[in-house]
């Protein structure tokens, strides 16, 4: 082998090399933005439900704990006007309010006629509800601040 053409395989073994580890800290990049991402939405999701746990802790019923819910989540995402939109949203995420209301009151099948939905599936269902519906994560809500816009008369 002569010398120009071990050259030329040690400038194309070299370019090789970066070409591996450039695509290597893309990957990497990627990847910890997903995880980022994940542990975002896992850390909003238990802080969000340890929260609505304690405002219906109390609650004697599960409807005043579907409306309990329904207010913690207004309150929390900062609702004060409720269009059509956002009455979807209060009235599906009500089920989640039931969910965990029956599951503090540790209420039984002999109670109610029926079993407590589980708080971990009611709220799989209605983030799976969210999601097929408005082609977002429920969780993206937590992330923007929309500022109220003043109005203006002329």
């Amino acid at each position: 082998m002569s010398l120009a053409t071990y050259l030329t395989s040690l400038e194309q073994a070299a370019e090789a090399a970066a070409a591996a580890e450039h695509a290597f800290k893309v990957e990497a990049e990627a990847r910890g933005r997903s995880l980022a991402a994940a542990r975002a939405e896992a850390f909003r999701r238990m802080n969000f439900l340890k929260g609505l746990a304690q405002s219906l802790d109390g609650v004697e019923d599960l409807e005043a704990a579907a409306a309990s819910a329904q207010a913690y989540l207004r309150n929390r995402l900062g609702w004060e006007e409720l269009t059509p939109a956002r009455q979807d949203v209060m009235d599906q995420f009500a089920g989640v309010g039931r969910a965990v209301g029956a599951a503090l009151a540790e209420q039984s099948e002999a109670a109610t006629g029926e079993a407590p939905a589980e708080p971990a599936a009611a709220m799989a269902a209605f983030e799976a509800w969210y999601s097929a519906t408005r082609e977002t994560s429920f969780w993206y809500l937590f992330e923007h601040y929309i500022p109220e816009t003043p109005l203006v008369d002329f």
